[in-house]
This record gives C-alpha cells, structure tokens and sequence, in this order.
C-alpha cells in the first residue's frame, strides 16, 4: 500500500510539472547508451539504460529490464558509447611552468584564480569530471576557494581534492635557486626543516583545507642528473607520511627514481607522483603494497628534444619513462592517468591526448580507460562516488562518437559531459 501512494505521488508530480520528479522532488533522467562501458570490465554492454534521480544513479540495465518513469526527461544517446566521468590524477588548475618563476613573479594569486576557473570549465568541458590537483604552484591555498567556488555553484569544474602547498625542504628546488639571498621569491611550496616542523606542515596544510598532503622528497633532473638529490631525510619524509596517515589523509609522493622513490615506497606514500626510472625492486614493492603510480607521458615526450641537446644526448626522461611504465604495468601497479596539465605538453582542456600514449606504450585501451575511471577513483579514496557507471554512484556521465576500445583518441574528441546529474555539454543532440 505505502509502494502505491509512493508511486501515484510520482506519477502526480510528473503530471503537475511536465518533468518527472522522484519522491523527494528531485529530476528524474534517463539516458539511453547505445555502447556502454562500466568502469569494472574490459567490455561494452550494448542498449543499456541509467536512471538518474537527482545528482545519483539509482538503475541501471539492459532496455526492458529497467523501468523508465514516465515524464523523464530522456536522453537519446543510442548512437554512442556511453562512459563514467574522467578522472585526471595529477593536474594543476593553476598556470605555471616549470623552467621558469615568471607566472609567480608577474601575477597575483587573484589573477591566477581567474585562470584557475578558466582551466577548470575546460577540464569539465573536456570529459573530466573529477581532479586531483597536485599544488597551487605559488598561489599558496587559493586552490581550497577554487573547489569551494565550484561545490557552491558559483563557477563550473569538475569535483576536486587538492594539495595547497606540496612540502619540501629548505634546499628548495632548482627553479628556485636563481635569486640571490634577500629577494622575495613566491614560493611554490611550505618550507620546514626536521620532522616535527614537518609534521607541523602537515597540520598546517590540513587546517587550511588540504584533502592531500603532497611532497617533493626528491628533486629531478637537477644537474643532468636523476634521483640524486633528496630535498629531505628519511626521518623528515616518514614524519609527513606518519601524520598524514595518522589525520587520516593520503600522500602523494614526487619524485624520479634513486633512494628517494625507493624511501617513499617503503615508507608507505599512497601515490608515486610522475616518476621517470623505476628500477625493479621498487616495482615489485610498489605492486606488493599497493602503492599506485601516476604518470605525465605526454610531459616528458615534449622536453626530450630540449633535454637531449641540453646533456648532450646523456639524458632523456622519455625514454626511462616509457621503460619503467612498461614494467610497471607488466608486474600489475596500479596506474592512475594524470597528465600534469599546465606545466607541460598537454594544457586544461586537452590531456586526453596522455590515453593515445598509455596506449602506444603497451595499455589494452579498456585499461587506459580503468586508469581514469575505476583505478583513478580508487586514488582519490573516491571508489564509493565515483569512477564507475553504477547504482548510488554520482551521475558523472561522458559520451563519445565512436568506439574507444577500437580507437583511443576518441577520448578527445568527448561530445556529452554530465555531472552530478546536470548535463554541461550535449553535442549529440
């Protein structure tokens, strides 16, 4: 009896508004997918059915095992395959290059929140409908108000964790080191000597709205070398990961190979961030722990012409990087996508173009897409919201022309964008 006043209360507001709404007075959805691909397997269901309610999934099937509630507002997506929201597991909504301090020096925090909304609506626009942004690169907590802009509505992104200030020690980087003593430099990171300064960093990037704590225990490339300069000691490092873990958030750990990478795995960071030489005790460690690795192929592929010329032909990241994702991804590490957008090769907007490469480096396509679906979800400690197209998940929902477990690059070319069950883009009309 309670079932069919439910129901008939459905069917009145639905006759009332002309939208069907659920129970609850939310908008009820309903998409249908000609292809569709979970997030769990490497297959595509054909003539599925999601039924949305609000901002949540609450069915999903095969046509005719799915009751469509009448008044929905449908969504012919017949003629495509249907996808979870993209997930990029190391971005920087925040402009910034690497081999220079100019886009600190030159503008404010405030203006460069300008551009973090810029690059954010394109993230969104693009299929990506969920960042892990991996530092403010010198905007110091402006990348907390950009998340909290977009929670609140006020401007359109992706759902977003971010890292504030990474942690590093007082050796600083090397972009860093070109001013003299006395000349204000912004910084790009929180500073601290000793492990109780560092655990105080930690506290400190918490307090002011940090989902993650991420650190450079290493720098890279400094020298025309590799992994051969700590920014900090074992002590300091498994200071930051103790207390992190102890507050109840996760690590991301950057750095390039050497005792650096093989400190942060036994350490317990939760990510290894953009690493270029993984030798293979560190792999198998990584595989055993469940340490999860996020690289930025399409970076390191744009500076190895610069790079080889610059150390006369004695070093080229790509190359390590291409080796060390291939054992990686044969010993079984979880591999996250991130394409470090803004500091490289690939800006906001257009990092899908990292799935073509995972892809030429060994990836069977279905396992691209798990990198930044399912697997990227499971970086984020996301894997109950998001990441896969299922019940009680949030509706973040993208739509491509074409096949991309055929053709990969289909992923750049994403023509339906929904999120929290509000479609942003539909050029499949």
């Amino acid at each position: 009896m309670k079932r069919q006043t439910v129901i008939g209360l459905v069917l009145l507001v639905c006759g009332f508004v002309g939208t069907c709404l659920g129970a609850d007075g939310q908008k009820v959805v309903v998409i249908h997918a000609g292809q569709l691909f979970v997030g769990k397997s490497d297959v595509l269901l054909s003539n599925q059915v999601i039924v949305i309610q609000g901002n949540r999934i609450v069915d999903v099937g095969t046509a005719g095992s799915v009751k469509v509630p009448a008044g929905a507002q449908e969504v012919d997506l017949g003629k495509s395959t249907v996808l979870p929201g993209l997930i990029d597991g190391h971005t920087h909504v925040f402009k910034w290059k690497s081999q220079s301090l100019d886009v600190q020096m030159l503008h404010t925090s405030q203006y460069r929140m300008f551009e973090a909304a810029v690059n954010a609506k394109k993230d969104l626009e693009a299929g990506f409908t969920a960042l892990r942004d991996c530092g403010s690169m010198g905007a110091q907590y402006s990348d907390v108000d950009v998340r909290r802009a977009i929670n609140d509505g006020l401007i359109p992104g992706p759902r977003m964790q971010v890292a504030t200030l990474p942690l590093i020690g007082s050796i600083g980087m090397p972009s860093e080191r070109a001013f003299p003593p006395g000349v204000i430099v912004p910084t790009m990171h929180l500073v601290f000597d000793g492990p109780w300064e560092a655990r105080k960093a930690v506290r400190q990037e918490v307090k002011y709205g940090a989902d993650f704590i991420k650190l450079f225990p290493g720098n890279h490339g400094s020298r025309g070398r590799l992994g051969v300069e700590p920014t900090m000691t074992r002590e300091e490092e498994e200071a930051i990961v103790d207390e992190a873990h102890r507050i109840g958030v996760k690590t991301a750990c950057h750095t390039s190979g050497g005792i650096t990478l093989r400190d942060s795995i036994e350490l317990g960071c939760d990510s290894i961030e953009l690493p270029v030489d993984l030798d293979p005790e560190s792999i198998s460690k990584m595989a055993e722990k469940g340490t999860f690795l996020v690289t930025d192929i399409s970076n390191k592929r744009s500076w190895e012409q610069f790079e080889l010329k610059a150390t006369q032909g004695k070093l080229d990241q790509a190359a390590m990087q291409k080796v060390s994702f291939q054992r990686a991804l044969k010993a079984g590490v979880k591999i996250a996508f991130g394409a470090n957008a803004s500091s490289g090769a690939e800006d906001h907007g257009s990092q899908a173009k990292d799935f073509e490469y995972m892809v030429e480096y060994g990836m069977k396509p279905a396992q691209a897409l798990r990198a930044a679906t399912a697997v990227g979800a499971e970086l984020m400690g996301w894997q109950d919201r998001i990441g896969t197209i299922e019940k009680g998940k949030y509706a973040d929902v993208v739509a491509v022309s074409g096949n991309p477990l055929e053709n990969i690059t289909e992923l750049e070319r994403v023509k339906f964008v929904m999120k929290d069950g509000e479609i942003i883009r539909n050029d499949l009309k």
